[in-house]
């Protein structure tokens, strides 16, 4: 058990009858007239549904424990992604929910942060860039534009981003695991 005052970004809460949610964001507010409180953000881990709440400054809550492990994935079976732990080399299978839209930038030997709790995989987080190739894009058009254009291109992964027209088949591009977006060359 913690307290509204110990709360942080990235602690997970196990609220409304064992919902875990994740910290978002927090803010301690003490107003002139009445007692101090703390304004939250909250995520849920599984649907990710993001909630404002307010807690009573003091109040108790409910912190999980999460454990949070550097693990390589290995490969795919069937539909799940089999991660690899990089101190211990146990193998654990994870669904394709728990990877969620990491699943779009994932290669095989890539490393990423396994959320387990109580033997359940929560979520997996990749680094906040990544660098992979280029499989297939259209060739630039010079002059059809009055600024900068960007156009469709298909990663190593089967993903699909949007990149500026110089960018050709066969480059290695940065790009941001949290948005999609192209961030430069590598």
């Amino acid at each position: 058990m913690a307290t509204t005052n110990d709360l942080k970004n990235g602690l997970v809460l196990k609220l409304d009858g064992g919902d875990l949610w994740s910290v978002v964001e927090f803010q301690h507010v003490k107003p002139g007239k009445g007692g101090a409180f703390v304004r939250t953000k909250l995520k849920n881990v599984k649907s990710g549904k993001v909630v404002d709440k307010t807690f009573n400054a003091g109040v108790k809550v409910e912190v999980a424990t999460v454990d949070r492990r550097e693990m390589q994935f290995s490969y795919m079976d069937g539909d799940e992604f089999v991660f690899m732990d990089t101190e211990t080399y146990d193998m654990i299978n994870v669904s394709r929910v728990a990877v969620g839209d990491a699943a779009n930038y994932l290669l095989e030997n890539m490393t990423a942060t396994v959320a387990i709790n109580e033997g359940n995989v929560l979520y997996v987080e990749l680094p906040a860039a990544v660098e992979l190739i280029i499989s297939e894009t259209e060739p630039g058009l010079q002059g059809d534009r009055s600024t900068g254009g960007t156009k469709p291109a298909t990663l190593e992964t089967g993903a699909e981003i949007k990149v500026p027209l110089f960018i050709t088949t066969g480059e290695k591009v940065k790009v941001d695991t949290r948005t999609g977006d192209y961030l430069g060359r590598a």
